[in-house]
């Protein structure tokens, strides 16, 4: 099936790598004008000149998404340029892992201002254009961490269940408008952060996904083009889990 979109334009942050890298080339495939934003320049950069090499339309945009005033300046400058926004996907997200106990005050809140608190103020920055336009989608990317939590990683589970509640929450609140709002919840997915686990731990992981193996960036773009689209216009306020099978 082709997915519609009719001259859309999707902000993607933490679009330099990973998922976010995904998510951002899926949709330019289908047809976005795309804003690969990320806290590194030549991150988003490369990206974007990814992008645009294929013959399609992308471009970069450095903002540390931690920070509400680049937010709010950087969202400005891109309404000005658009005049809209009509697609956002909250993907930026970092690890601060530590057991409880040990968790310093900064690996909190780091990962509370980068996981959770940018999606509302991504979302606050755009959403009033959207609604004017009536027409928009908004997808929050969470995690299973956030549906089952995850010893070492009370911030991160704590960040990724609040994204659950704040999607459910702006569903009902802009549903009048045309507005969709989903979360994805990713299982464990072949990225830069699983790269780094210890062998033993990936194999123990694999145990508990009955597919027995990890997923792929694209496996969490495709379900997100897909809320994006003109097809994905029923389904809003929910989570879907892409995770091989974990928590059934």
């Amino acid at each position: 099936m082709e997915l519609t979109f009719n001259d859309k334009v999707a902000f993607v942050s933490g679009a330099g790598r990973g998922i976010g890298r995904e998510i951002a080339v899926e949709l330019a495939k289908a047809g976005c004008k795309v804003i690969c934003a990320s806290k590194n320049i030549s991150s988003c950069g490369a990206v974007a000149d990814e992008i645009n090499a294929m013959g399609l339309n992308a471009e970069a945009c450095a903002i540390d998404v931690s920070k509400p005033e680049e937010i709010k300046n950087a969202a400005a400058e891109l309404l000005k340029k658009y005049g809209k926004i009509d697609i956002i996907v909250n993907n930026a997200g970092i690890t601060r892992d530590n057991l409880m106990l040990r968790m310093s005050d900064d690996e909190w809140q780091d990962v509370i201002d980068t996981n959770l608190s940018s999606a509302f103020h991504v979302v606050r920055s755009f959403v009033k254009a959207m609604m004017g336009g009536r027409w928009g989608r908004i997808v929050n990317i969470s995690s299973v961490v956030g549906i089952m939590g995850n010893a070492g990683q009370a911030n991160y589970a704590a960040a990724k269940a609040g994204l659950i509640g704040y999607t459910k929450t702006l569903a009902r609140e802009l549903a009048s408008r045309n507005i969709t709002a989903n979360a994805i919840a990713p299982g464990f997915i072949e990225t830069d952060m699983t790269k780094k686990l210890p062998e033993s731990v990936v194999e123990k992981a694999k145990e508990i996904i009955p597919l027995k193996r990890f997923g792929k960036p694209e496996d969490i773009a495709k379900m997100c083009v897909y809320l994006c689209s003109e097809e994905g216009g029923y389904i809003t306020g929910q989570v879907i889990s892409v995770n091989g099978g974990m928590c059934i």
